[in-house]
Formats: structure tokens, C-alpha cells, sequence
């Protein structure tokens, strides 16, 4: 028979690992209580107009009317433009630092793409409102419409503000988080792969289309991640965009999404059912961007897992 061992309890692991769940539970909890809250303080208009308020395009304070059509169609529009433009940008990036750089010059220009990603969105703001827009009024708007005029999308004046600059904006603010990922992603493929490609005689191009085919999922999931930052957006948008809640084809015309309308409009809200619309707005806008982020975090650790199990 073995000897008889004594368990003795560390007290340091217990409290180490009990304080470590508290702080898990607390954010799910966190997460809980503001949906809650919101749910319960935006009452009125779910009562008043049921599911109907995310389809109506009335936003009349006077009148107690509200529907927040506009700011989803806003949102949407200029989220998923900003990502066009910026998910080629970023995976090229990608590809040319994690496949192609040498080390001296990959190192900077991560640096560089990084420090973007800090920048204060009040500071592309400002730049989008005073060196963006008015070379989308003077140069981008009137190649467009004179080109691409006869799509709906390039119709109407060149005003400068509208979906346009509030997507180049946010492309711009959402092109690091994307890039980076999107390194990191394919700098987890694992060699072995790249080097058999090359070792059947493929370009490194070709290998570089393997390495993109296998993080396919993480380049996804950066993508997804980078359109919930786009989604969620506020002070560049609101100063770029026009706010104006209406629906329009055309990329020219001014818009309102919901981040901006809560930033303009909140501290005006003078009655219950104003607040209340504003509130269900922030409501809806939670949910999507948690949906969106959550999706994106699985993507990205389906990758993880794939290159950890090749490795």
C-alpha cells in the first residue's frame, strides 16, 4: 500500500482562482444588467410602436412620432462601405509584412499601422471634416457622378458630407484593426505548409494564396471584428455624415446613424417618450455590435485552434 499523503489546502490558489471567476461573472453580469436596463427604460416606444419602430422612418420629436429606420439604414450603409474599401487595403497589408517584408522594414510599418489604431476618433474627425470632405466635394464626387452617374448610387449634388466621407472615414479607422489581425492570422499558418508549397515549385505568390486560403476564417473574423468598430463609431461619423434621417440610394446624400443620433440628440430629449426612442436605439445598437463581435472573436479563434493543432 502507498503511504499516506496530507492534502493541504493552499489558500493563496483558492482565493487566486475564486477572485478570478468573480471578475468573469462580473463582466457577464455588467453585460446583463445594461441590457436589462435599457430594456426596461426604453418601455414606452416598445409599447407605443411594438417591433414597428425599427421599420419606421418618422423621427418627429414635436409631433411624439419616432422610428429608427434612418439610423439602421445609416449605420448598415456607411459600416459595410468603410468595409469595402478597407478590407482589400488591410489584407494586402497584411499579406506584404507577414509574406514579403524584409524584417527591417516589417517592423516599422507594423509600428505604423498600429499607432493608427490609437489615434482619437475626434482627430479623424477633424480631418475628415476639413481635408476629406472637401476633396470628395471638389474631385471625388464630381469623377463619380460624371463616370458612374447613371447608377443610383453616384446620383445628386456634391455636397461633400454624406455615406461617402462617413465610409472613407471609417475606412480608414477600421484598415489597422483589420491589417493587424489579418497578420497575426496568417503568421500563424504554419510553416510547414508555405514550405511545401514552395517545395512543389509554386511562386511565392502561390504559397501566399495557401497561406490566404488557410487563415481564410481569421481574415473573416478581423473583417467582422473591424465592422463592429465601424458599427459603433461616433464623433467621426457625426461630423462627416450629415445627420439627416432619411433614406437615400445615392452615396452623395447626407445620413444619421444610430451612434451619431444618440451623441446629437440625447441631451436634448425633453420628454419621456424622446428618451424612450433614443434608449431602444442605444438597445439595438448593443445587440448588433455584440452579435457582430462575438461572431468575429469566434472566427478568429477557430483559426487559433486550427494552427495550434497543426503545429
Amino acid at each position: 500500500m502507498e503511504p499516506s499523503r496530507t492534502q493541504s489546502v493552499n489558500i493563496g490558489d483558492a482565493v487566486f482562482k475564486n477572485l478570478t471567476r468573480f471578475f468573469a461573472v462580473l463582466i457577464l453580469a455588467m453585460v446583463a444588467v445594461m441590457v436589462y436596463e435599457m430594456y426596461n427604460a426604453s418601455v414606452l416606444t416598445r409599447t407605443k410602436f411594438g417591433w414597428s419602430f425599427l421599420v419606421r422612418s418618422v423621427w418627429d420629436p414635436v409631433q411624439e412620432e419616432y422610428g429608427a429606420l434612418p439610423f439602421i439604414y445609416g449605420t448598415l450603409v456607411s459600416s459595410f462601405l468603410a468595409l469595402l474599401i478597407a478590407l482589400p487595403l488591410s489584407v494586402g497589408i497584411a499579406v506584404f509584412l507577414s509574406e514579403l517584408a524584409p524584417p527591417w522594414l516589417e517592423r516599422p510599418v507594423s509600428l505604423f499601422v498600429e499607432m493608427l489604431a490609437g489615434i482619437p476618433s475626434i482627430v479623424y474627425g477633424i480631418w475628415g471634416f476639413f481635408v476629406v470632405v472637401p476633396w470628395i466635394r471638389s474631385t471625388v464626387e464630381p469623377l463619380l457622378s460624371g463616370s458612374l452617374g447613371f447608377l443610383p448610387l453616384f446620383r445628386g449634388a456634391p455636397y461633400g458630407v454624406g455615406m461617402l466621407a462617413a465610409g472613407m472615414i471609417l475606412a480608414v479607422m477600421i484598415l489597422p484593426i483589420i491589417a493587424s489581425i489579418s497578420r497575426d492570422v496568417l503568421k500563424a499558418v504554419p510553416r510547414s505548409q508555405k514550405e511545401a508549397a514552395l517545395a512543389l515549385g509554386s511562386t511565392r505568390w502561390e504559397a501566399s494564396r495557401i497561406a490566404l486560403s488557410y487563415s481564410r476564417s481569421g481574415i473573416i473574423g478581423a473583417a467582422i471584428l473591424g465592422l463592429g468598430r465601424a458599427l459603433g463609431e461616433t464623433m467621426a461619423v457625426t461630423m462627416v455624415i450629415g445627420n439627416r434621417p432619411t433614406i437615400s440610394a445615392s452615396l452623395f446624400e447626407p445620413g444619421y446613424t444610430m451612434a451619431s443620433v444618440l451623441a446629437n440628440e440625447f441631451t436634448e430629449a425633453t420628454s419621456d417618450t424622446y428618451l424612450s426612442a433614443l434608449i431602444e436605439i442605444a438597445l439595438v445598437l448593443f445587440v448588433i455590435t455584440l452579435i457582430v463581435n462575438s461572431l468575429a472573436r469566434l472566427l478568429v479563434w477557430s483559426v487559433t485552434r486550427k494552427a495550434m493543432q497543426g503545429a
